[in-house]
């Protein structure tokens, strides 16, 4: 049909996106006047920021005059209204691959100094790992104590996702808007860049960390941990924003206080080891996902530790594990630990599943704990896409999780047992009591 060729009309066109700046316009007035429009979207941005549940109106492109003569222009004014109160915020924003500088964001800092507005936001392509740690470091003595707070473009079309998506939308209408805004992120030239870059000087790292030469000193090493340290916060977002759920990276507390010393311990271990590690919480699974890749040989593996069940049997405890790896690839790796030993064992899941009895290699303690780990060799590009670093990771990272972890129970103690009624066999199973019947289910047959 002709219409099949027609563009379609949108809230929030895509068409006739001019320079940087027409960029930041569009992108601004976009995610404000949607902030006002969808109240869950509008509270599930703000809440975190200290924002009342109330009345929320935005404003764009407003000037102040300074008392010496200046006059500073935002990028936008967000307000809440509750009842007699009202909370004010000031937004800044960059798109594309153009960051902030400290000079504007103290600039706007003085604003919110002098009019004791309520903080101010700054929005780019930049990843913190939470809203109150900032890519800029900014003067202590004068700002110490303003409230300033940084969200990603990613991290709003992830919070925008997971609203629209999983916690829902009361009004019709307001859905549909907030479906408009993430179809204007999502498209390529909106300035909301995803994270698809691991640096200009990722090449020359890879090969110094190859030749083992890399030392904490040389130009670009902070650069690139840097970047990896945002994109584990990228896997994490773009598992959250499928999920509904939270997924953050973990962190020791002084990493959270200081997000330097984080830095400084992915620097140490890529100039000694030649690796980049992470752990990723994910609500409600079994353990955290550890990460780890080795930039001298470019394999990635992803791993999670289960502890054991507290049955008996050795092998009643393997099969407890494989049980549930029914979807995991035969090529999984399990390590085993054992009660009182260092040594540990290892097999691939196709053998241990054709012989529980190979992972305990003869041992006669039970295991205490296994070893989920599953690896991949990374393409060296710096940038997203086929062969390339970013894509190859992000992508072994969700499938471990979709064919191994998303399915795995941590094991739980079976209710107690009521005796069998009067007349049952004597040698029936239903004499079985909680753990003795579970572990007669698993235990090898003999043939």
């Amino acid at each position: 049909m002709e219409g099949d060729t027609w563009q379609r009309s949108r809230l929030i066109p895509t068409s006739g996106i001019g320079g940087q700046e027409e960029k930041e316009r569009r992108a601004t007035s976009a995610f404000l006047a949607v902030l006002g429009a969808v109240k869950e979207f509008g509270r599930a941005v703000l809440q975190p920021l200290g924002a009342p549940a109330g009345t929320i109106d935005t404003y764009c492109e407003v000037t102040f005059a300074m008392d010496d003569g200046r006059k500073l222009r935002t990028d936008g004014v967000v307000t809440a209204r509750r009842g007699n109160k009202t909370w004010t915020l000031l937004v800044e924003v960059k798109t594309g691959a153009v960051e902030l500088t400290q000079q504007q964001v103290e600039s706007y800092l003085e604003i919110v100094r002098d009019r004791k507005f309520d903080g101010l936001l700054t929005i780019s392509n930049q990843i913190v790992h939470t809203v109150n740690q900032h890519p800029i470091r900014v003067d202590g003595k004068r700002f110490g104590r303003m409230p300033l707070y940084h969200l990603s473009w990613v991290r709003i079309l992830t919070i925008a996702q997971m609203v629209k998506e999983h916690q829902g939308v009361s009004d019709p209408d307001q859905a549909w808007i907030l479906g408009e805004l993430i179809r204007y992120l999502e498209f390529e030239g909106s300035g909301a860049v995803m994270f698809d870059d691991m640096g200009a000087h990722w090449p020359t790292i890879r090969e110094a960390v190859r030749h083992q030469t890399l030392r904490a000193a040389d130009e670009g090493v902070r650069e690139t941990t840097v970047r990896w340290d945002q994109l584990i916060q990228y896997i994490c977002l773009r598992l959250a924003s499928r999920l509904g759920r939270e997924v953050r990276p973990l962190l020791t507390r002084r990493e959270i206080e200081n997000p330097e010393s984080r830095i400084n311990a992915i620097v140490h271990d890529l100039t000694q080891d030649g690796t980049l590690s992470a752990a990723v919480r994910i609500p409600d699974t079994i353990g955290p996902l550890q990460i780890r890749a080795n930039i001298r040989t470019m394999m990635a593996e992803v791993s999670v530790d289960v502890e054991a069940p507290d049955l008996k049997r050795p092998a009643a405890r393997v099969n407890w594990l494989v049980r549930q790896l029914r979807n995991a690839p035969a090529g999984t790796r399990i390590d085993a630990a054992f009660l009182w030993a260092r040594e540990t064992t290892s097999e691939l899941l196709s053998a241990v599943s054709e012989d529980p009895k190979k992972l305990l290699a003869g041992n006669s303690r039970p295991p205490s704990s296994f070893r989920l780990a599953t690896s991949k060799a990374l393409g060296t590009k710096r940038k997203s896409g086929k062969g390339s670093f970013i894509t190859d990771l992000s992508s072994l990272v969700d499938n471990f999780y979709r064919d191994v972890v998303q399915d795995l129970k941590p094991w739980s103690q079976p209710a107690p047992q009521l005796p069998p009624e009067e007349g049952v066999p004597a040698g029936s199973a239903a004499v079985l009591e909680g753990t003795e019947r579970l572990e007669a289910e698993l235990s090898p047959r003999s043939p």
